[in-house]
């Protein structure tokens, strides 16, 4: 067992740290202040990131990526979990469901999103279908030689900024002995399309200026051309390619939280109580070491889970695990950290408390605490046929 990085593993961890210290630090507390990504500024990190080479990181050289293996790109997100999802939101890492293009597609969005001359987002959720995906209300159906979209869509993360939506619709239903079971269809649509409208969100207390919007679809019609993967498999194209959003969210956590363990152990060493710094208070001491220990053990599920994939290993339950740990440990650590701090943890003058409210979504989106419990159980009870 080899835990060492490579040289080149290294030197990548090495270029996305610099870049986020660098590019991304400086602009956290206008983003933080005002809620908006300036264009200027976005255009701007996207426009280094391509020069550098890492854009599109999680896509293969076949189609024109960087060919970063599972677990290099587990060490990008890594590193992009230190700074602001807004910001790093530009560092560019279009869904790998794209892979799926065929034909046309693969010139009209795969390769432009690979570029970052188009910028996509991903729209499943609705009002009444968040873990429960197959209770989507949103529907296409046929009319003609089209298909044609009705329902909406909410919490899309990225919207505001998408040239183009990879969105899952209702297409049928399929009686069961389970109770009737809709069939699924993947589609791609553009912004502009007649019908088809991008409203403005929620106002979210997490991961301020990473916005979400609501989509409207009335009477949105689409070619055969636009469906991605096949007619009512978007299941198969989901359960293909979407695995990767949740070791992402587990990688971020743990990049997120090593920038956070650092400002405790700053302030601890450095705030004096009682005639000496607070780092000496078992109290304070064991929390750090508790920090610490837990952090590790996340990073280490987590890398583990992506060298699985590099190695065509099962690692369904493997992610599962690594997701709802490490965004659980982000929790906890920024908590910790904000006990340490005290008061001033609650102060818009440090960042902990951006920190702490970022937390808190990641035990949500892409898949809850719950689901996640579901998988790991669920992986280890089917074999035994429980």
């Amino acid at each position: 067992m080899n835990f060492g990085l490579t040289d080149e593993q290294e030197m990548i961890v090495s270029t996305v740290r610099g870049f986020v210290e660098n590019e991304i630090y400086p602009h956290e507390a206008l983003v933080e202040k005002t809620g908006e990504v300036p264009q200027e500024i976005a255009q701007e990190i996207k426009r280094k990131v391509i020069d550098l080479g890492f854009y599109a990181s999680n896509f293969p050289e076949s189609v024109g990526g960087p060919g970063l293996s599972h677990l290099e790109f587990a060490l990008v997100e890594r590193e992009l979990g230190r700074g602001s999802m807004a910001l790093t939101h530009f560092f560019g890492r279009p869904q790998n469901i794209l892979m799926a293009c065929q034909g046309d597609q693969i010139e009209r969005y795969l390769m432009p999103a690979v570029r970052g001359e188009r910028m996509d987002a991903l729209a499943m959720t609705e009002p009444d279908a968040g873990s429960d995906v197959r209770g989507m209300k949103c529907s296409a159906v046929r009319d003609g030689g089209d298909w044609v979209l009705n329902g909406s869509k909410h919490f899309i993360s990225g919207a505001d900024h998408a040239d183009f939506f990879i969105v899952f619709v209702a297409t049928g239903v399929d009686e069961t002995p389970r109770g009737p079971k809709k069939r699924i269809t993947c589609f791609l649509v553009d912004r502009g399309t007649p019908g088809f409208e991008v409203a403005k969100g929620y106002t979210s207390v997490s991961h301020r200026g990473y916005k979400n919007c609501i989509l409207y679809f009335d009477n949105c019609r689409l070619s055969d051309a636009q469906v991605l993967g096949v007619v009512d498999g978007g299941f198969d194209v989901m359960n293909e390619w979407l695995y990767a959003t949740r070791i992402t969210v587990a990688t971020m956590a743990v990049g997120r939280a090593r920038r956070v363990f650092d400002h405790a152990v700053d302030y601890a060493a450095g705030r004096n109580q009682f005639g000496q710094p607070i780092a000496k208070f078992q109290g304070v001491s064991f929390q750090i070491a508790d920090m610490i220990t837990e952090i590790d053990a996340a990073d280490f599920l987590t890398l583990g889970a992506a060298w699985r994939l590099d190695q065509g290993l099962p690692a369904n339950r493997e992610i599962a695990s690594a997701k709802v740990y490490a965004s659980e440990m982000l929790a906890r650590v920024t908590d910790a950290t904000l006990q340490i701090h005290g008061g001033m943890g609650l102060m818009e003058d440090f960042p902990i408390e951006r920190f702490w409210r970022d937390a808190r979504v990641e035990r949500i989106w892409d898949g809850t605490s719950e689901i996640q419990r579901h998988i790991i159980s669920r992986e280890i009870f089917r074999p035994l046929g429980a």
